[in-house]
């Protein structure tokens, strides 16, 4: 029986599995290789690793991490997972099946983007959810904030420090008087009539297309899409559930526990806020915290 299952092979996986390995603990990586941010080209933010592909920052992750003799990492996806007696069940899609003392999900979330044409093509290098993230290589131009929530207001408002802003309401996000005021302060023009097309030559954006027919200029457009797990597994294993501003998230408490003994969540899925350090930082915690749960639940001799 292995001591630690981590399902889920991007920054808060790797990182929960790293902590467990340095504690010496028998650990599966299920990865099924899709990452929220595999269409970002660079990853912004990251101490040490700013401008460094997502992808070239997991491959740092992986080789020391498989330096490790209590690690694996296998390619697949998990359907299904259960509370057993003596710890979990967890099933890949591939017909693969491990029983394990304790589970970290680390399965991020799934992103919805509205039905725009032109948006999917440029989802993660210039259609962005994150000024932090991706804002400054875009900075000093036109920026279009399409309403997908009431919470897009704030996204709008803080946009002015990177460059002139729009608020597109889609006819559906009107901001109150107060968020009104928020917004002239800032800068921010107000557009009603929905945007139905993003238009440019190749992922670069030169414009905006209105249901109106008119045209906005812009060089970046930014949206929250709407966010779900992709999977079953947290209704499976019974995990409390709470809404978050974009979907659903799992309850955990501050160090990643969730609702369910030996269940640990971590990025993502259990964080209103999305951001690659702090998923790596949930990640520390929660294996962290799996350790000291497996040292606490189990007996060493059989550990040994």
């Amino acid at each position: 029986m292995l001591d630690c299952l981590v399902i889920g092979g991007s920054f808060a996986g790797l990182s929960a599995a790293m902590q467990l390995a340095r504690g010496q603990r028998s650990v599966v990586v299920l990865d099924a290789g899709e990452p929220r941010n595999r269409f970002s080209t660079h990853s912004h933010g990251f101490f040490t690793l700013d401008g460094v592909s997502p992808a070239e920052i997991l491959q740092r992750a992986w080789t020391p991490l498989l330096a490790y003799p209590t690690v694996e990492r296998v390619w697949g996806r998990a359907v299904r997972a259960e509370k057993t007696a003596r710890g979990f069940s967890v099933e890949s899609a591939e017909g693969q099946s491990w029983s394990s003392k304790s589970l970290v999900l680390a399965t991020g979330v799934t992103d919805t983007l509205p039905a725009i044409p032109g948006l999917a093509e440029r989802w993660g290098k210039t259609a962005i959810h994150c000024p932090y993230c991706h804002g400054y290589e875009l900075r000093n131009q036109p920026a279009v904030v399409i309403a997908s929530s009431p919470h897009s207001v704030h996204q709008a408002a803080i946009l002015p420090d990177w460059g002139p802003t729009m608020y597109c309401t889609q006819g559906q996000f009107e901001p109150d008087a107060e968020q009104m005021m928020m917004l002239e302060k800032r800068g921010v023009q107000i557009e009603r009539s929905p945007v139905v097309a993003v238009e440019g030559a190749g992922v670069q954006i030169d414009a905006v297309l209105l249901a109106d027919g008119r045209r906005l200029a812009a060089a970046a457009v930014y949206l929250a899409p709407k966010t779900s797990f992709g999977h079953q597994l947290a209704e499976q294993l019974g995990l409390a559930v709470e809404a978050g501003m974009t979907g659903p998230v799992v309850v955990a408490d501050e160090m990643k526990h969730s609702s369910v003994p030996g269940v640990f969540v971590a990025g993502d899925n259990s964080s209103p806020m999305h951001n690659a350090t702090l998923a790596s930082a949930a990640g520390v915690l929660a294996g962290g915290a799996a350790h000291r749960y497996l040292m606490l639940q189990y007996q060493a001799a059989e550990h040994a």
